[in-house]
């Protein structure tokens, strides 16, 4: 009885199999083909992203392009800061009784400078809307430009339109206080080694002329039967003047013989 059973189950299996593999034959082809498809619209198609043929430095290389736009447009202080610290400040219209800290996609923080007082955050976005790269997010660089502009430009446009909130809200409290830190620190230092690096402009622009002024007996002298020595060709110079004197001299007193020649024939 067992063994009748079992053998029909063999055969309805076998049977059931027989029936359902072409259908699971052309369900897988489909699927097959359905990726393929895929692949393809998302390479070539109108929304393609390039994700097969992504480019590791392309990122990299944008960057770079926005620090260098960053830096023609700031001046070399800000640069410098950037550089350095990684974030900008940018004083208000007031002057210096509060200023901003501009982070690469960050909202704008304000402060107080004479206080270090933390006052609100200023989210504010400034997308790129081609997406050139499948994504609106700026290189960092040019984000932070994008910000100091728009503070330079129109700073009561901005804080009207960006969204408000208080300290801490997206921004590390922490994070601001040690990085106004770093700030003080670095413009210590940095104000300390402007007059080293203006008085090694001095020197070397010293050493520039007295080299010049060195060459300069050379060059004269070229053309002279003086001797080689500086000195030498330092006195030649007012003799050749005193001989080009004599003959002025000369020939004006010629043309005084010849007028007075001229009367007596008269």
């Amino acid at each position: 009885m067992l063994l009748g059973l079992a053998t029909a189950a063999l055969v309805l299996t076998a049977l059931v199999w027989v029936l359902a593999w072409p259908s699971l034959r052309a369900g897988c082809t489909r699927a097959r083909a359905r990726v393929r498809t895929w692949r393809a619209e998302l390479t070539h198609g109108p929304h393609a992203t390039g994700e097969l043929d992504y480019d590791p430095g392309r990122e990299r290389r944008a960057e770079q392009r926005a620090r260098a736009l960053l830096r023609s447009c700031v001046n070399e202080h800000e640069w410098a800061m950037y550089r350095d610290l990684g974030f900008l400040r940018v004083f208000g219209r007031s002057g210096a009784r509060y200023a901003y800290l501009i982070y690469p996609h960050k909202p704008i923080v304000a402060y107080v400078p004479r206080t270090g007082a933390l006052l609100s955050e200023y989210c504010v976005a400034f997308p790129d809307h081609s997406r050139p790269y499948g994504s609106a997010r700026l290189p960092d660089s040019d984000d932070v430009l994008a910000k100091w502009m728009a503070l330079r430009a129109d700073e009561r446009g901005l804080i009207a339109d960006a969204n408000m909130h208080l300290p801490g809200r997206q921004v590390d409290p922490q994070r601001v206080r040690r990085d106004l830190a770093r700030l003080v620190a670095w413009e210590r230092e940095h104000d300390e080694s402007m007059p080293r690096a203006t008085s090694a402009r001095t020197t070397r622009k010293d050493d520039i002329a007295h080299d010049r002024a060195e060459d300069m007996p050379h060059a004269v002298g070229a053309g002279t039967r003086g001797g080689s020595n500086v000195h030498g060709e330092r006195e030649e110079m007012p003799q050749a003047g005193n001989a080009q004197h004599a003959r002025h001299a000369g020939r004006a007193a010629g043309q005084d013989r010849l007028a007075a020649d001229n009367v007596r024939a008269a």
